[in-house]
């Protein structure tokens, strides 16, 4: 651990200004500990930059390993009355088991408490500089797996070593490999990604959370990105997969639109095309269409990875005539929720004989050929009120699936890039091991620390990329060279011998 690195792992735990609360929070009395709160997280921290698994072992190792001042300055090395004298390792366990007591005492069935998710999110929050705390206000969110080092019960209803882990499920991404289940917990995050038109920002981990995998993943997230929006931090674009976007509205689309949340977000197969009416429109992939859309446009799937160009560009049109069909918003929400949008005819999109007036555009809007016979109210009406629970949990940011939602869900890849760096073998692994300590507050807690140190590594390798890309936008400068005077050949001819 370079003098550096810790100086600014310890002005995080500074600026997180939870050592002090928890310091005075643990029992006292009798000889004081050697080892304070502080130097705890700091060595947590420092072992988690240094690669090293979450162990109380190497946390010990990191922070007898530092020069002698940091070890004066940390309270590594003190005085005693009969002499100099070195933390042990069971300083280290006393002081870890007292912080674990402490925070776990306010965790119930596998959710954190209150004064664990205090120190987590204020811990994540100090790991972003000030200077990117404003960069922007999309994320992009995901949950992982995470193995809890205790072995699975051998019996339903028999007990563990690990009384918070559960068996959760993971599914195998790799070439052959299967969906399996797993014992221990579901992490997630909410990543820093730029905004739609903006430029590049730093993918910063800004909140995490460990619960047991009984608890589903999204709503217990949704809880989290309400109290980074009460902090006073605005939340905007929030990109998710369609594991998020399959809950009930009431889970997790309806709380985030509630924080002023756009959600842009794949759909589940079962949420795709037509999914009923109101009041006669048709409703499919999160929009209201005219009743005389033509079925092709209402079933159009999101591109596959492997797309060619003449895939992707019929796939566009395709796209874009479905657009012309929309019933579009004219109206924000209401403090209710309800808005109100204006059928395609009377908007001027589409030619329809039930809007007389849209008879007069030109040839190359679509017209309806076969309107109703018994117009509903969609038809007869211009515009009509859609409440809330219309398309609660399929309406998004952008048209689905359309270029412009596409474009923008390709930032979504950012919680992808927070899993691996945390799985990376040749940073920090949290794969089964990695921690042996078992519980929720022992997993948590050394998982911020992990976060804390990635997000120094983030903002290094960023940052050096920005003045790399700057370095080659300027350009260079010509060499200097030497003026030579200038012979001709009537000098050199007549040049005496």
């Amino acid at each position: 651990m370079t003098a550096t690195g810790l100086a600014r792992l310890e002005e995080v735990i500074d600026s997180s200004a939870v050592a002090a609360g928890l310091e005075a929070s643990l029992p006292s009395g009798g000889r004081p500990r050697q080892l304070t709160v502080r130097t705890l997280l700091v060595g947590m921290a420092a072992a988690a930059a240094d690669g090293r698994p979450a162990h109380l072992t190497r946390v010990h190792q990191t922070l007898t390993a530092l020069n002698e001042a940091d070890r004066r300055r940390l309270g590594v090395d003190v005085d005693w009355h009969a002499g100099p004298h070195q933390l042990t390792y069971r300083q280290v366990e006393y002081t870890y088991g007292l912080l674990d007591t402490h925070l776990a005492a306010g965790n119930h069935h596998g959710a954190p408490g209150e004064a664990l998710t205090g120190v987590v999110d204020a811990l994540t929050e100090a790991s972003v500089p000030d200077r990117y705390k404003h960069a922007t206000t999309a994320v992009a969110v995901d949950w992982t797996d995470l193995e809890t080092w205790a072995q699975p019960p051998v019996a339903p209803g028999r007990p563990s070593a690990d009384a918070d882990a559960t068996w959760g499920h993971r599914r195998g991404h790799a070439p052959g490999a299967k969906d399996e289940l797993f014992y221990g917990y579901y992490p997630q995050a909410a990543t820093m990604v730029r905004e739609e038109h903006g430029g590049p920002v730093p993918e910063l981990v800004r909140r995490i959370l460990v619960t047991s995998c009984h608890l589903d993943p999204p709503p217990a997230f949704a809880a989290v990105l309400k109290r980074m929006h009460d902090n006073g931090i605005p939340v905007g674009d929030v990109l998710a997969d369609s594991g998020y976007a399959h809950r009930l509205a009431t889970h997790w689309a309806l709380p985030l639109r509630a924080l002023g949340a756009n959600l842009i977000q794949d759909h589940h197969p079962h949420d795709r095309g037509r999914n009923g009416t109101w009041s006669g429109a048709i409703i499919a992939n999160g929009n209201l269409y005219c009743p005389a859309t033509p079925t092709a446009l209402l079933d159009i799937a999101p591109l596959p990875r492997a797309a060619t160009d003449d895939t992707i560009a019929a796939h566009d049109t395709l796209t874009r005539e479905a657009a012309r069909y929309k019933l579009g918003r004219i109206t924000t929400n209401d403090p209710d929720g309800y808005h109100r949008v204006a059928c395609p005819a009377a908007a001027g999109k589409i030619r329809c004989p039930h809007q007389p007036q849209s008879l007069n555009l030109t040839a190359d809007h679509p017209q309806i050929l076969t309107p109703p016979q018994h117009p509903p109210t969609c038809c007869t009406q211009q515009t009509i009120t859609v409440p809330p629970a219309v398309n609660a949990k399929t309406a998004q940011k952008h048209d689905y699936p359309g270029v412009d939602w596409r474009n923008s869900y390709t930032r979504r890849s950012a919680a992808e890039r927070t899993n691996a760096t945390i799985k990376d073998p040749a940073t920090n692994n949290i794969r089964r091991g990695w921690c042996r300590l078992m519980g929720l507050t022992a997993i948590t807690l050394f998982l911020t620390c992990t976060i804390v140190a990635r997000n120094q590594r983030i903002i290094d390798a960023y940052e050096t990329r920005q003045a790399d890309d700057q370095r080659r936008q300027t350009p260079p400068q010509p060499p200097a060279t030497r003026r030579h005077r200038r012979k001709t050949i009537a000098d050199l001819t007549n040049t005496p011998p």
